[in-house]
């Protein structure tokens, strides 16, 4: 089956509308301690606080920061409580991908009459900045959407957090927005919540990669991408495919003990100033051999950027009919080899770079074996 591409037309009449992700939360083993890595590494800056200190007795959470990007860390107080199972049993790992909408309530309600399981019944909470609503749906494994309706509300995040700001000095990276996150799903699962989107909440089906596409000698996976109406949100659903040896999805899903989110694509508009900063921050990121770059100019064509520079900082580039793109991934932010970042930069490329597969696959192998995984 060769890659099917169809693009998603823009519209200001979704069937579902969605304005953006308002947030995405993970659930940590120490939320203190992880704030401190994201704003050291990855230039965040925390924005909000929810404690004992704000009268809540079970979860501290830390809301960090930057442009359009914002993350919720979440740790449990007591061993008991929901977050501390979630993490025994799955590691650190992203529970909640939140979707910011102008109408919470419809939203929601849509979304049920659509097929779609409550995970928490819509609600509002207010304080003296405002009003926030919200409900949330069930996805793959134990992930969830919010949906966010924060027109009426002006303070730092929501009722029951405190502003706060770093105490440490920030510098920001130059990370812009969310520009997509893919999820692991179970082999057979992939078509299932595919669907789930579709039907759901009024999704299309913008690309399809399939066991050919994406596969080196060992491993292989298939994948299919879900856009909303406008575009800004982008949901590739990965399931693994048989290979000589297990894949990447099977590590993560041995790992991460169900479906889940594997990473987040993270935009930024100068990828070498970035990836530099992120670099001298301590960030790890796959290694790409040097013979890459030998006859990646054949493939894409005349970049901007100097070739030599995207080298030494082992960026990969891909060209699509719209233009092309520049991105890089990090290895795994947690001890579980689950959950990791992709740094992208388009520079007019709407794909997802097809052309750069069996080299981050290759990279990802070399990591796989190095822990026994393979």
């Amino acid at each position: 089956m060769d890659t099917i591409v169809q693009p998603v037309v823009q519209s200001n009449t979704d069937t579902f509308p969605l304005n953006g992700t308002d947030y995405v939360e993970f659930y940590v083993g120490n939320a203190k301690q992880s704030a401190l890595y994201y704003q050291a590494c990855f230039g965040y800056e925390l924005v909000a606080y929810k404690g004992p200190e704000t009268g809540s007795r079970n979860v501290v959470s830390y809301v960090l920061q930057q442009n359009k990007i914002r993350l919720v860390l979440s740790s449990a107080l007591h061993s008991d409580h929901e977050i501390a199972r979630h993490v025994a049993f799955h590691g650190d790992g992203v529970k909640d991908l939140a979707l910011w909408v102008d109408d919470a309530e419809k939203a929601y309600m849509t979304a049920l009459d659509r097929g779609a399981e409550s995970a928490r019944p819509f609600e509002e909470i207010e304080d003296e900045f405002g009003v926030i609503r919200r409900a949330s749906i069930k996805t793959y494994g134990e992930t969830i959407h919010t949906f966010v309706e924060r027109k009426n509300y002006h303070g730092a995040f929501m009722p029951g957090f405190a502003a706060r700001s770093s105490t440490r000095k920030v510098t920001p990276v130059g990370l812009q927005f969310v520009d997509h996150c893919v999820g692991n799903v179970e082999l057979g699962d992939m078509n299932k919540w595919v669907k789930f989107y579709q039907d759901v909440m009024g999704f299309k089906l913008l690309i399809t990669f399939d066991d050919k596409d994406i596969s080196t000698e060992y491993t292989a996976l298939m994948s299919k991408v879900v856009s909303n109406g406008n575009g800004y949100v982008k949901f590739p659903i990965n399931e693994p495919a048989k290979g000589l040896k297990k894949s990447q999805i099977e590590e993560y899903l041995d790992f991460y003990k169900c479906g889940g989110v594997q990473h987040i694509a993270v935009a930024t508009n100068d990828i070498l100033h970035t990836v530099s900063t992120l670099r001298e921050n301590g960030v790890d990121f796959l290694y790409v051999p040097e013979n890459y770059y030998e006859t990646v100019s054949e493939r894409v064509g005349p970049i901007d950027e100097d070739l030599e520079a995207l080298k030494k900082m082992n960026i990969l580039i891909d060209r699509d009919e719209d233009g092309y793109l520049l991105q890089i991934f990090t290895k795994p932010v947690q001890d579980r080899p689950t959950v990791f970042y992709e740094i992208i930069q388009r520079k007019g490329a709407k794909s997802f770079g097809k052309g750069n597969f069996k080299a981050l696959f290759e990279a990802i192998e070399r990591e796989q074996e190095l822990r026994g995984t393979l």
